[in-house]
C-alpha cells in the first residue's frame, strides 16, 4: 500500500536523478533513492507512466546482452509488482474476512453469554421450584400426620360416646324398672288398703302405720329416682358436650382434608412446572452445545485463514527476497 508523501512528482525527481548518474531507474533503485520508502506497486505505476511520457534516451547503442539483461530486469520488476498487487489484494480480502469472522465470533460469544445467563436463570428457578416442592411435601406429610391423629381422636371419642350411650340405656332401663316397681307397689298398696278397710276397721291404725312406713320407703325411692334423674341429666350434658366436640373435630378433619387436597393440587402443579423447566433446560443445553460447536468451527476457520495469510506473507517475502 502507498505510504504518505509518495507521489508522481517525487518518483519523477528520483528517476531523473538516477538517469543523470547513468543508473537505470528500476523499482528498487527508485525506492532506494527515495530512502526505502513507498510501495513498489505505486512506484512501478508511476515509472510506467513516466516511461511513456519521457522515454529515457540511451547513452550509446546497447549490445544484445545489455538489452536482454534490461528486459529480464524489467520483467522481474513487473512480476514483482504484479505479485505485490496480488499480495495486497489478498491482504485486503483476508482483513475483510477476518473482521467479518471477528464480528461473527463476537456475536456468537454474546449469544453464548445470553444463553448461559438464561440457563443460569432457569437453573435458579428450578432450584427454587424444587425447594418449594420439598416444603410442600413436608407440609403435606405434617398435615397427613395431624389428620391421622385427629381421626384416631375421633375414633376414641366415638368409642367413649358408645359407652355413654350404653350407660344411658342401662340407666333408662333401671329407671323404667324402678317406675314399674313403684307403680306395682302403689297398686298393691291401694288394693291392700281397700282389702284392709273392707276386712276390719280395727286394723286401720296398723295399716296407717304400715302406710307411713310405705310412704317413707316411697320417699326414699323417690329420692333415689331424683338422684338417678340428676345423674341422667349430667350424662345428657356430657353427651351433648361430646357430640359438640365430635362435630368440631369432624369440621377440623374436613378442613384438614380440604387443605390436603389443595396441597396435593399444588404438588401436581409444581411437578408439572418442574418437568417444563427441565425440558427448557435440556433445550437450552442443546442450543448452547450447538453454539459452542459453531464457535469452535469459526475459530478453526480463523486459524486456517491466519495460516493462509502467514503462508501468503512468506510467499510475498520470498518473492521480494528473490532477485
Amino acid at each position: 500500500m502507498a505510504r504518505g508523501g509518495i507521489n508522481k512528482a517525487v518518483v519523477q525527481k528520483a528517476r531523473q536523478a538516477l538517469l543523470a548518474r547513468g543508473v537505470h531507474p528500476s523499482i528498487d533503485a527508485v525506492r532506494i533513492e527515495l530512502g526505502n520508502t513507498g510501495s513498489k506497486t505505486t512506484i512501478h505505476r508511476y515509472l510506467k507512466e513516466l516511461d511513456n511520457q519521457y522515454p529515457a534516451a540511451p547513452a550509446s547503442t546497447p549490445n544484445l546482452s545489455d538489452a536482454l539483461a534490461t528486459l529480464v530486469e524489467q520483467l522481474a520488476e513487473q512480476l514483482q509488482a504484479e505479485g505485490q498487487v496480488h499480495i495486497d489484494e489478498a491482504c485486503s480480502t483476508f482483513e475483510a474476512e477476518r473482521q467479518t469472522l471477528s464480528a461473527q465470533v463476537q456475536i456468537s460469544q454474546q449469544a453464548l453469554q445470553a444463553l448461559q445467563q438464561q440457563y443460569d436463570i432457569q437453573a435458579t428457578a428450578l432450584a427454587a421450584q424444587s425447594a418449594e416442592l420439598a416444603t410442600t411435601r413436608s407440609a403435606l406429610q405434617t398435615e397427613q400426620t395431624r389428620n391421622a391423629t385427629l381421626n384416631q381422636a375421633v375414633g376414641e371419642l366415638n368409642l367413649r360416646l358408645a359407652d355413654k350411650d350404653e350407660q344411658i340405656a342401662s340407666l333408662e332401663d333401671k329407671h323404667q324398672h324402678a317406675r314399674d316397681a313403684l307403680e306395682h307397689y302403689r297398686t298393691a298398696s291401694r288394693e291392700q288398703r281397700e282389702q284392709e278397710q273392707r276386712r276390719h276397721e280395727g286394723q286401720v291404725q296398723q295399716l296407717q302405720v304400715e302406710t307411713r312406713q310405705m310412704q317413707q320407703t316411697l320417699i326414699v325411692k323417690q329420692d333415689e329416682l331424683t338422684r338417678l334423674n340428676r345423674d341422667n341429666e349430667g350424662l345428657l350434658v356430657q353427651i351433648r358436650t361430646l357430640k359438640d366436640t365430635q362435630r368440631t373435630l369432624k369440621t377440623q378433619a374436613d378442613r384438614r382434608q380440604a387443605q390436603i387436597q389443595g396441597l396435593e393440587i399444588n404438588l401436581a402443579q409444581l411437578n408439572g412446572s418442574r418437568d417444563e423447566m427441565e425440558k427448557q433446560n435440556q433445550n437450552l443445553a442443546l442450543s448452547l452445545a450447538e453454539r459452542v460447536t459453531e464457535l469452535r468451527q469459526q475459530l478453526q476457520l480463523i486459524g486456517k485463514l491466519e495460516a493462509q495469510l502467514r503462508q501468503a506473507e512468506k510467499s510475498a517475502q520470498h518473492a521480494q527476497d528473490t532477485p
